[in-house]
């Protein structure tokens, strides 16, 4: 017996398919982002500069009330003049052009009044252009409004290469997922690339949970780089969201117990994890995947290929249960849906997925006879 890649099973012609069905939901929130970074484009842009519209109308005010009382303006000549004078268009000229003999308090007023204004102008500007071209604000307000309207999402913490990778599986697996973040890099990244993200400040947990809606997330990964991050977003998440499940990770295999006792659901020690899969990867071949469970054990999942040379031909599955459990069979690129039948058995060319301890995996490939 031989490792061999598992072949693809088409779905059944009754059911929708999951990749159609995943591909339509990436298309709806990518637009739905777009449709609320539309809409709050010029939210977005009134909010970052509405500080400086607020000045340029107080001196727009003020260089009226100027000109009402030193040049006995009417009102509406009096805001004209003023809006002239501040922008530089230069409709107007005070006392007719004659700085000589201008009045020391007006000439005063109205100097202060064009270096206020310039200045609030090219602030005005320079925001304005800023929102435009990044996009920021209308994305950060579109990011807001999706989080707000999203059910059992997953609550990512840490987007190394390990909160990176959790993520990326979660979004091929179709689930609606939100990254925190710690670094500003990594979220302008995040939000350019329209993934929902949240900016965590100065080790805030609970904001950043909170901002990431946990009153409506299913479930929080504590993937972060250090331990004492993760410890403090266990707790934080448990005491704002009882129900929550929360899977942490840890570095240092000591703080399992410290972790569970902090209220994580699930701890998965990175170290042990890696260690387990490289050890076994060593020694059995065929490896597919590896279960970790504190009832079982640790257990491992390989498939085989059975050839002509296999002395598993003819054998019935209930034979092979003194070395492993046999958890499916491929025949003929299908999957055998009476794996349970005691009286089927392997024939030339099976595939079979089996799952148990990794000693006993060795004993049915020195059993099997591969090579």
């Amino acid at each position: 017996m031989r490792r061999r890649h598992s072949p693809t099973t088409s779905a059944p012609p009754s059911l929708p398919s999951p990749g159609r069905s995943l591909r339509r939901k990436r298309h709806s929130r990518s637009l739905g982002f777009v449709l609320y970074q539309t809409l709050y484009t010029p939210l977005a842009l009134l909010r970052n500069v509405y500080k400086q519209l607020l000045v340029l109308v107080v001196m727009f005010a003020a260089g009226a009330a100027i000109f009402s009382h030193f040049e006995h303006l009417q009102p509406l000549n009096a805001l004209l003049a003023s809006v002239s004078t501040i922008t530089t268009i230069g409709l107007y000229v005070p006392n007719g052009g004659n700085f000589a003999t201008l009045n020391t308090t007006e000439a005063e007023l109205l100097i202060i009044l064009i270096i206020v204004s310039v200045g609030a102008a090219a602030s005005l500007l320079q925001q304005t252009v800023s929102s435009v071209v990044d996009g920021d604000l209308a994305r950060g307000e579109a990011e807001r409004s999706l989080i707000k309207r999203m059910k059992d999402h997953v609550i990512v913490f840490g987007y190394s290469h390990l909160g990176r990778y959790v993520a990326d599986k979660l979004g091929e697996l179709g689930l609606d997922c939100v990254v925190v973040t710690h670094d500003p890099q990594v979220y302008d990244t995040l939000t350019k690339r329209r993934a929902l993200a949240v900016l965590e400040h100065e080790n805030r947990p609970v904001f950043a949970l909170q901002e990431a809606h946990i009153e409506t997330a299913s479930t929080v990964i504590a993937a972060h780089e250090r331990d004492p991050d993760n410890m403090l977003i266990v707790v934080s998440a448990r005491r704002l969201k009882p129900s929550v499940r929360i899977i942490c990770v840890v570095h240092d295999d000591q703080l399992t117990d410290t972790a569970k006792n902090a209220g994580a659901d699930v701890v998965i020690p990175s170290s042990v994890s890696v260690g387990h899969l490289l050890a076994l990867s060593a020694t059995t071949r065929d490896l597919v995947g590896i279960v970790f469970s504190e009832r079982i054990g640790t257990k491992e999942i390989a498939q085989f290929s059975v050839f002509a040379s296999s002395k598993l031909i003819g054998k019935k599955l209930e034979e092979l249960t003194q070395f492993v459990h046999v958890i499916g069979v491929v025949r003929d690129d299908e999957l055998v849906r009476n794996v349970f039948d005691p009286n089927l058995r392997v024939k030339e060319h099976d595939v079979l997925l089996v799952f148990g301890d990794p000693a006993a995996l060795h004993e049915l490939e020195a059993e099997a006879g591969a090579t």
